[in-house]
């Protein structure tokens, strides 16, 4: 029986360019999806799989992720007073337990795999998951919960996969496949981000890992790969065949939230899901089209 999942990385250092200037004083996984923030679902996904302690690694300006997992006292204190019973629970249910949550500094900004390797001392020898808050996935069960099911069964490594179209894969670290068993792929190899004509197929990494901590010996080599990053991808391919490697094609929708087509659909979807807000949310679209 594979070791148990208690750990996640949550890598939060990224600059968020894209959004522009929004976010020149916010950071990016503070960017709300209806009414939370994105890291907060990423958060929430990792409870529901059974996460016990959750790493963040940070940069600068990225305080206000640090507020939103702490108590707002004076904000709480008011709610109370004025009897927003609800709004207060809103506000109290995003807090993790005391001593649950962890920060560290990614000091330059060397790529994916380096912000993981920041976190090595707070994961020490056991298995890690890793969540990009970025990549919001829509499903009834969450992304990491299928991916730790499948993890109990095989052990090893194990990355998120969904099919993308061809042009595409210049785009993603992309899979050469081996066996597959229903949703559950043998991954030979893995290439970061290779040309349309050098894709040994249309399977993409998307921002979720189960990683064994070997993974960290290996970043540790600090060996710049494409874009002239430290990339996460590089370093789980020179894993396979020392360690059993899988990806999971997971049943969800996915969102890339770091592109704005990606973070305007998902506002769309997740509102559409809200019974709140899916009538006049529906009459909206259609009166614009």
């Amino acid at each position: 029986m594979p070791l148990t999942i208690r750990k996640a990385i949550f890598p939060v250092g990224g600059l968020g360019t894209r959004f522009l200037p929004a976010t020149k004083s916010m950071p990016k996984e503070m960017l709300p999806i209806v009414d939370k923030p994105l890291i907060q679902y990423a958060v929430e996904e990792a409870v529901e799989a059974g996460i016990e302690e959750f790493i963040f690694v940070t940069g600068r300006g990225k305080s206000a992720i640090e507020d939103h997992f702490d108590h707002a006292y004076e904000l709480q204190e008011m709610l109370e007073k004025r009897n927003k019973t609800a709004a207060l629970k809103v506000v109290k249910d995003s807090i993790p337990k005391p001593g649950q949550i962890a920060y560290t500094r990614q000091l330059e900004p060397l790529g994916l795999g380096h912000a993981i390797w920041c976190a090595r001392n707070f994961v020490g020898s056991e298995p890690v998951a890793v969540l990009l808050a970025d990549d919001l996935i829509l499903s009834e069960n969450g992304c990491l919960k299928q991916m730790i099911e499948a993890y109990n069964q095989v052990g090893g490594n194990m990355v998120a996969v969904m099919e993308v179209e061809k042009y595409q894969t210049s785009s993603y670290g992309i899979v050469t496949p081996g066996n597959i068993k229903n949703s559950l792929i043998e991954v030979l190899d893995l290439i970061e981000k290779p040309k349309e004509s050098e894709a040994p197929s249309n399977l993409a990494v998307i921002g979720r890992y189960i990683l064994q901590p070997n993974i960290f010996n290996d970043l540790s080599r600090f060996e710049k790969g494409t874009g002239g990053e430290i990339q996460l991808t590089d370093s789980i391919a020179r894993q396979a065949g020392l360690e059993p490697l899988n990806g999971l094609k997971f049943d969800g929708q996915r969102f890339d939230c770091g592109s704005k087509i990606g973070f305007l659909e998902a506002n769309i979807a997740y509102a559409l899901r809200r019974e709140d807000l899916r009538e006049p949310i529906q009459q909206f679209i259609q009166k614009m089209i």
